[in-house]
């Protein structure tokens, strides 16, 4: 345990000394990429938890919606269950169903509103997931190639420097070249989170959209089954 904390004090000693002897263009690179990163790992931490309060939201709404008798039963406890997506999604074909049947002695006069109103619910129920997931995209694709603008000016300026020292010697042209590099470590240590990230977290997205599709054919049966007379078949 003690050599690996000197370890770790030894690598960020040399890391710091390494950032403090770069030059402006390199610390703006750094910056940036820091920046980046930040905002990214921001949106990651923060997707991750909707995600994972979501999931575990709609299972114990699914599991409601499945023992009540009415409708309305489940349209009194929907708050409980709002970080699902599928709340939105029940509660967009609620509308309409409660809006054909607001008059006395109306009955139900198209299923085809009824699942319009729950994908509109749907549509923005997943908007909301993908708001600010793009930028992972962003910083996926960007900062790989702000990190090697960084390393290929370092490099210029690295043999501008030995050219005039004069001196075509390796230790003449070393402290240049790390100091260029690691700028393109840092726009991949920025990058690979975010590819990552991106991919998984758009893989639960559509796995919540191809939910909440389920679902709503799911109200839509136990709508039909509750009426005493036919309705409007749903159009495919």
């Amino acid at each position: 345990m003690q050599l690996l904390t000197c370890s770790a004090l030894f690598i960020g000693s040399e890391t710091l000394e390494l950032l403090s002897s770069t030059g402006a263009v390199a610390r703006f690179v750094l910056i940036t990429l820091l920046a980046f990163s930040l905002i990214s790992w921001a949106i990651i931490l923060t997707k991750w938890s909707l995600l994972r309060r979501a999931r575990v939201q709609s299972g114990r709404f699914l599991r409601a919606f499945r023992k009540a008798q009415r409708l309305q039963d489940i349209a009194t406890v929907a708050d409980q269950f709002r970080p699902s997506p599928l709340v939105g999604v029940f509660e967009g074909g609620f509308q309409e169903y409660k809006r054909q049947l607001a008059a006395p002695g109306a009955s139900l006069r198209s299923l085809t509103a009824v699942q319009r109103g729950m994908q509109i619910g749907a549509s923005e129920a997943i908007t909301r997931l993908e708001r600010n997931v793009p930028w992972l995209a962003i910083t996926a694709a960007v900062t790989p190639f702000i990190g090697l603008f960084g390393t290929v000016w370092g490099i210029i300026d690295a043999f501008h420097g030995l050219g005039t020292a004069g001196g075509a010697t390796l230790r003449a042209v070393a402290p240049g070249i790390s100091e260029a590099l690691i700028t393109t470590a840092a726009g991949l240590a920025a990058a690979i989170p975010a590819v990552i990230a991106y991919n998984l977290i758009g893989n639960s997205i559509r796995e919540f959209a191809a939910r909440g599709d389920d679902f709503t054919l799911e109200v839509l049966n136990s709508i039909e089954s509750m009426q005493p007379q036919p309705v409007a078949e749903v159009r495919r």
